[in-house]
């Protein structure tokens, strides 16, 4: 069967616009979304999908084994196979954490560790569907000479890395001295054009709108509802790793909010078609210096302002006006969802507390393991709950904020680091090494009864 999908516009849903179109919001001001026939996807049942979702996952017919495209049907159909451009992204564990829903007195704590993926972001999922359907374009004889971004520094690695597999010129926009250095490497690595802005994440995306409305370049930012597609994979790839029952809670940072629209999009599209038969609760973590979803909901929405971003060492969500408020705010309402916030205090012993269990956390899903504490204690979140911390990035590509935190070196961000862990110096001399690791195996003891 053929499947169709268009772009409609959230405000004012009676017009419809091809995905080859170069459109990203109507004259009105609000932006697109992806539509799907729904009435054409219902001809298979939940069970039939979830069947075909099953053979295809992790295996090796191009491009179905991807976590994405293995969706293919339910999120752009419109781009011919083998104008694929994947690396096979998806298939990210889900991992137990025992040991620290344990000690955050949760029955079910799992982290679905979306960094664990090609160039160590969940970006990957919606880029191989931006990237795929310009590839798409231009291959019709769409004139579309280059992709372009603004970023906070995943986005850049990975509309660089999927750019530079398509050969489409990639143009990124970065905030100077506001991203780490390993993701300012990644599209230099990648030949993608990369400017150094002196601004902030808000002055790199006021430039990139106004050079696709002038130029002749292509946005790649969550705006572009393309990428949103490929992100809601996600609550389909988690509930298909529950063997297809539905987490009772799932959290998520936000800070340009294209993950809670898009996972929020997911899980209701899957209850539309029968895969699944109830929704999640739905949270959302910002931290405290960039909170502008945060402050709304504590006004139920009523109204939204934009904020001035401060320094937060979740960089990737250091975002004051987020482009996807407005579609965040109506998941939130379908979902009757919660949103918390962290300090820096709070985001970065939460961070180290739960690298202390065996993850390698970054500081975002730091921001998600505060807010899923204040909600067990506020009695929000049940203790005999299951529930998914969605982790948006590897650990790796923060490795000055675990450094820093361990050499009690973040005072100015107001971090007292509780869990600091220092390497211990001594001579090649057994007696030494023997009362060092005594000595640390006691401390250790002690420091570890004092904080649980």
């Amino acid at each position: 069967m053929s499947y169709q999908a268009w772009f409609e516009c959230i405000r004012c849903p009676d017009e419809r616009y091809p995905l080859d179109q170069v459109i990203y919001e109507c004259e009105c001001g609000g932006l697109m979304e992806v539509r799907h026939d729904m009435d054409a996807l219902q001809h298979r049942s939940g069970p039939e999908w979830r069947d075909l979702f099953e053979r295809r996952y992790m295996r090796t017919m191009w491009p179905y084994g991807s976590g994405v495209w293995g969706k293919k049907e339910l999120v752009c159909p419109a781009v011919a196979d083998d104008n694929v451009v994947s690396m096979y992204e998806g298939g990210s564990n889900l991992f137990w954490a025992e040991r620290l829903g344990r000690e955050l007195g949760v029955k079910e704590l799992w982290i679905k560790q979306c960094g664990n993926s090609h160039t160590g972001s969940f970006k990957d999922l919606g880029m191989t569907v931006l990237v795929s359907m310009v590839n798409q374009m231009r291959c019709d004889g769409q004139d579309i000479p280059a992709i372009v971004c603004a970023s906070t520094g995943d986005t850049s690695a990975a509309l660089a890395a999927y750019g530079a597999a398509a050969e489409i010129p990639v143009i990124v926009l970065l905030p100077k001295d506001k991203i780490s250095v390993s993701q300012l490497i990644q599209p230099i690595a990648n030949g993608a054009t990369t400017l150094s802005i002196r601004t902030d994440f808000d002055g790199c995306m006021r430039l990139v709108r106004e050079l696709v409305q002038r130029e002749n370049v292509y946005l790649a930012n969550s705006m572009n509802s393309l990428r949103i597609e490929g992100q809601k994979t996600v609550a389909i790839e988690m509930v298909q790793q529950f063997d297809w029952n539905v987490p009772d809670w799932v959290i998520i940072p936000g800070g340009n909010l294209g993950n809670v629209t898009a996972l929020g999009k997911g899980f209701l599209e899957m209850q539309q078609l029968g895969i699944i038969d109830r929704i999640p609760g739905i949270a959302v973590a910002q931290a405290a210096n960039a909170n502008p979803l945060f402050k709304s909901y504590l006004n139920n929405f009523e109204s939204f302002e934009a904020v001035a971003a401060k320094e937060t060492l979740a960089s990737a969500i250091r975002i004051g006006d987020p482009v996807s408020w407005e579609r965040a705010i109506r998941v939130m309402r379908q979902f009757d969802g919660v949103v918390e916030e962290a300090t820096e205090n709070e985001l970065a012993d939460a961070s180290a507390r739960a690298d202390r269990t065996g993850l390698f956390t970054c500081p975002h899903t730091g921001v998600a393991l505060v807010a899923l504490e204040k909600l067990l204690a506020r009695r929000v979140i049940a203790p005999d709950s299951r529930v998914v911390v969605v982790s948006t990035a590897h650990g790796l590509k923060f490795p000055d904020v675990k450094v820093k935190y361990h050499q009690d070196e973040l005072r100015e961000q107001d971090v007292t680091p509780t869990r600091a862990n220092h390497p211990i110096e001594v001579d090649a001399d057994f007696d030494q090494v023997r009362r060092a690791i005594l000595e640390s195996l006691e401390s250790t003891l002690t420091t570890s009864a004092s904080l649980n």
